[in-house]
């Protein structure tokens, strides 16, 4: 918390007076961060662009907003409370409301799912480890994946997508195994 504290320019007792505990702070911090993915997932759906250019700008602001997103797929605390469930519900929600939007279009594929986007969101927005300008980097990962989410005559994808109910049970799972672990 000293550290933290720190980075922040404020005393250690004020770090405290807000979040008595670390899990407390890391709680708020993931809130936070789930309010900043779902303000991305929002611009998406409200864009006037293609589905394709909306989703790789959603990419662009997660990207950018990366240092700042502590999420469990970033490996931060993993909450099953009714707040927290509903916002990543919400999420999932625009995201597919985007994918619909392509798919009636014609420029999204029909076999790609919200929480597939959800996932390359997350893993575009942590920097690999050694890897120079990752910001550019990460931007051109997102492009290529965006290009391949376009309707196309290829085989379907392997196995079903991903659904927010598997991604959920994971989140249950993680969690009760840590509660089983105290």
């Amino acid at each position: 918390m000293a550290t933290i504290a720190a980075e922040a320019g404020v005393g250690v007792g004020t770090v405290y007076r807000h979040f008595p505990t670390r899990a407390k702070l890391l709680a708020a911090l993931t809130m936070r961060s789930y309010h900043l993915v779902l303000d991305h997932a929002r611009t998406a759906l409200d864009s006037d662009e293609s589905a394709p250019a909306a989703l790789e700008h959603f990419f662009r602001q997660t990207i950018a907003a990366g240092d700042d997103l502590i999420l469990p797929l970033h490996g931060g605390p993993v909450s099953v409370d009714e707040k927290t469930v509903a916002l990543r519900t919400e999420i999932s929600d625009l995201l597919e409301q985007v994918l619909a939007r392509g798919r009636a279009d014609g420029t999204i594929r029909g076999d790609v799912s919200a929480v597939d986007i959800i996932i390359t969101g997350a893993m575009l927005a942590q920097p690999l480890p050694h890897a120079a300008n990752w910001e550019q980097l990460a931007r051109r990962q997102a492009a290529i994946y965006v290009a391949g989410l376009a309707k196309t005559t290829d085989p379907p994808l392997p196995g079903s997508g991903p659904t927010r109910a598997q991604l959920e049970a994971g989140f249950a799972n993680v969690k009760g195994a840590s509660a089983g672990r105290r």
